[in-house]
């Protein structure tokens, strides 16, 4: 009989930590939305007590999520318990996450414990946090490179104190996948009590085997794996969900467990946090890159015609790869338009649908065939500006081989339209400068520009996303638009009000 396999994501928390992978709040509640279309069972939202932010997007989601548990991470400190505690006082379903260092290296050089010290402080830290919540998990950080028999003394105590689920991380991808099947294997059999709770793991990739040791912990005989939407996470990111799941799902003779994950909602799911962070997918990524279902080779392309199966195992459907057919035209009504974006997974506001409909009318007079792809790349790009915020008004580009380009720029905030002229390299970099001629930002690093085409046609959606890093933080903006000079300089103004909204934060911190 198939058992069950529990979906931790962590995309809020661990993933969340990869440099120059930060969400706002907003971001953060889509992502978390798409999370629960996907049916993952457990949603990692934060770390409560590391900052007010954290706290507060926690918070949200906790309150906003209503189909997952949702988790808060807390190191065994009862001030971490309390913040985690607070955070998720509106979860349907809360998990308070606790954990503490195992390995001999962490304990020595990081927690300066002894043995028993973290014994002890597993027992009275799961302890505490069981009487404010009843679901507890523990994790043993380090894990697979911790001592078999103090592992299993660890969980032995956590287990007794009140923990639910016990997680095994490889945290700093160190294990292979013999490795992993035998721990859980052996833990199992040295500790009874686990038959009552359930197993995780949570693989890290520093050495490319984070979706193989997830699977050998199945194997293995555990029954939660803790991954991330994209494998995003800190160093080299951690165990990829839609590798793993589609894994299970497509060689269910070798692993005879079911997750009650949509894999239809994976590819909106995969794009939407690409999108978010500012990063385009890489071709060759498994399950949703570019050519994950592309044949060229004259063979493969014979075989698959003749039978898909030959050279597919697995297809685009089934992972929610949309079709390029048009839906919609410029003739389709405001209803319709709702319609399509709710079967595509898009709950938006009244005032954000009104916003991405008149987006939508203003594409259909410039470009002929309207696609899935489109509408999707549409409604990420498409947000009513908020609060005290520059608008792109209007932009004019001289630009030849002979001399330097020239670049005028008109933004508007706050009723007051500013226009600024500049030279540049050419015409993006001659419009950054007029955009930081008007707007005076505070002394940053273009880290990062990406464009990529939405769809097909010489007609194609530009997409544009920059990413800007300031005081070790990154801030990420999108742009779209037929016309990619405008797709850029949209980004740019994204990006840079995400740092005068960050600036001004801290200004009214430093007031208080």
């Amino acid at each position: 009989m198939k058992s069950q396999v529990k979906i931790f994501d962590t995309t809020l928390r661990d993933g969340e930590q990869s440099p120059g992978c930060s969400m706002n709040l907003k971001e953060k509640i889509e992502i978390a939305h798409r999370l629960e279309l996907l049916k993952v069972d457990i949603i990692e939202a934060g770390f409560a007590i590391s900052s007010p932010g954290d706290f507060q997007a926690i918070a949200a989601v906790a309150e906003t999520v209503k189909d997952c548990t949702v988790a808060s991470l807390a190191r065994c400190a009862e001030k971490d318990i309390d913040a985690a505690y607070k955070a998720l006082k509106k979860a349907e379903d809360p998990r308070i996450h606790v954990f503490i260092a195992t390995s001999p290296i962490h304990m020595k050089h990081k927690l300066k414990m002894t043995p028993e010290q973290v014994l002890e402080r597993t027992a009275d830290m799961v302890k505490y946090a069981k009487k404010l919540c009843s679901n507890i998990e523990f994790s043993a950080e380090d894990a697979m490179r911790s001592e078999p028999e103090f592992l299993a003394q660890v969980v032995r105590v956590a287990i007794a104190s009140g923990a639910t689920v016990v997680n095994i991380p490889d945290t700093v991808g160190y294990s292979t996948p013999h490795e992993m099947r035998y721990a859980i294997e052996q833990l199992k059999k040295s500790v009874p009590e686990c038959e009552g709770i359930d197993l995780s793991v949570h693989c890290h990739n520093d050495l490319g085997m984070a979706t193989a040791n997830t699977l050998a912990g199945i194997l293995g005989g555990a029954r939660q794996i803790e991954c991330t939407i994209n494998g995003i996470g800190e160093r080299a990111g951690n165990a990829p969900m839609e590798e793993v799941v589609m894994a299970l799902h497509t060689r269910q003779n070798v692993f005879n467990v079911f997750t009650r994950v949509d894999t239809t909602q994976i590819y909106a799911a995969s794009k939407t946090v690409y999108s978010i962070i500012g990063r385009t997918m890489p071709f060759n990524k498994p399950i949703v890159g570019a050519n994950a279902f592309a044949h060229e080779a004259g063979i493969h392309q014979h075989g698959v015609m003749a039978e898909r199966s030959t050279y597919e195992i697995m297809t685009p459907e089934s992972i929610g790869i949309p079709s390029n057919q048009m839906v919609l035209g410029k003739h389709s009504g405001r209803h319709a338009f709702k319609d399509k974006l709710q079967e595509m997974g898009f709950i938006l506001s009244n005032e954000e649908l009104d916003f991405c409909f008149n987006s939508f009318k203003e594409l259909c007079d410039k470009k002929k065939d309207i696609t899935d792809r489109d509408l999707e790349a549409l409604v990420r790009n498409s947000a009513p500006e908020t609060g005290s915020q520059y608008i792109l008004v209007g932009f004019s580009v001289h630009t030849s081989d002979s001399a330097a380009t020239t670049a005028v720029v008109s933004l508007e905030k706050d009723g007051v339209i500013q226009e600024e002229v500049a030279l540049g390299n050419g015409p993006v970099d001659a419009a950054y400068r007029a955009i930081d001629k008007i707007i005076c930002p505070p002394p940053y690093v273009l880290e990062n520009y990406a464009i990529q085409s939405v769809s097909e046609g010489e007609d194609s959606l530009g997409e544009v996303m920059t990413t800007i890093k300031y005081d070790d933080h990154m801030f990420t903006g999108r742009g779209l638009s037929t016309n990619v000079i405008e797709a850029s300089i949209m980004a740019y103004v994204h990006t840079q009000n995400k740092l005068v909204e960050y600036c001004s934060l801290i200004q009214e911190d430093i007031a208080k």
